[in-house]
């Protein structure tokens, strides 16, 4: 859906924009009017910076030409760019990046060459600002570490759109990487923007397999020989009914602890991160009705008291 409304922007703005540049077509102006428009289409897109005159009708119609043409522009690209977010991974990161460049890029360059149209001296504004300029550059100095540490994000292969991280005890799935934030959502879809900047110490987990774990209690009075035949000759049926979210079969690792109330044994299984709570539920869950099939009993926490 959102393709085809960016599809209907496209052409919308290239109507308006050829209507705009070829004030021929239009029936309301006058000859003299359209020659005006004619000229100055003709010196804002020939030479950018060429604003001979006075501020006229002719020279705002040819402004918003320009402005028209760098938003069609603008919105080619980022429709171009969306195509490959879609496909996930460092590419879908760098569509993302460039996107966000795009429009700033694109926002001054409209700006300018609009400002050049109308006829005010852009370069002498420039060179005028002078103190000025240099505490815009200081403030500016959060906005370039931003985009300079995104870029670094992306060539380094840090994390990509689609990667699941831990960010200051926030774990949450990349959704988004612009040129000042990271957008990240966890699995309740509360969404976090955090500057590129303030991006430390982070866990990527979906560079490596995961592995849930299962720990589960069994009774002191259990055989615990026969437990352990009992899991080793059914874990191949576990994993057969849970192969869209077990990469493998689990794995029996043995006896954890000698806890107070029981023995505890635990029990592995590789998964994608994506996956990790949900592998982790099933595993846990497959093990309950495997210990009740086979009357294994998961004691409760017990309190022994002795009498003087």
């Amino acid at each position: 859906m959102k393709k085809n409304n960016k599809l209907v922007l496209i052409a919308v703005l290239a109507i308006v924009f050829l209507v705009l540049v070829n004030p021929g077509i239009n029936p309301v102006l006058s000859d003299t009017m359209k020659q005006d428009i004619s000229l100055g289409i003709s010196e804002a897109f020939g030479g950018l910076f060429s604003s001979a005159g006075v501020l006229s009708v002719a020279k705002l119609i040819t402004a918003a030409a320009v402005v028209v043409f760098v938003w069609l522009v603008c919105t080619v690209i980022c429709f171009i760019l969306g195509g490959m977010e879609k496909k996930g991974g460092q590419k879908s990161s760098m569509a993302g990046l460039f996107g966000s460049l795009t429009k700033f890029v694109c926002a001054i360059i409209a700006l300018v060459w609009a400002l050049g149209v109308l006829g005010v001296n852009v370069a002498g504004i420039f060179a005028s600002l002078g103190i000025a300029s240099l505490i815009i550059g200081f403030g500016a100095q959060s906005l370039i570490e931003d985009a300079i540490t995104g870029i670094f994000i992306i060539f380094e292969g840090q994390y990509n759109v689609g990667d699941i991280i831990v960010l200051d005890e926030f774990r949450g799935t990349v959704r988004k990487i612009g040129v000042r934030t990271t957008s990240i959502e966890d699995s309740g879809g509360n969404l976090k923007i955090v500057n590129n900047s303030d991006i430390r110490n982070l866990q990527n987990r979906s560079r490596n397999v995961s592995v849930a774990v299962c720990d589960v209690g069994i009774s002191y009075d259990e055989d615990i020989n026969r437990v352990e035949d009992v899991i080793k000759n059914n874990i191949d049926d576990i994993y057969r009914r849970n192969k869209n979210i077990f990469l493998s079969a689990p794995k029996y690792a043995g006896v954890e602890t000698l806890a107070d109330s029981c023995v505890v044994l635990r029990l592995t299984v590789d998964v994608t991160e994506e996956n990790f709570f949900v592998g982790k539920r099933l595993l846990n869950k497959e093990i309950k009705l495997l210990f009740d099939a086979n009357n294994i009993e998961i004691p409760f926490s017990q309190l022994v008291v002795h009498n003087a």
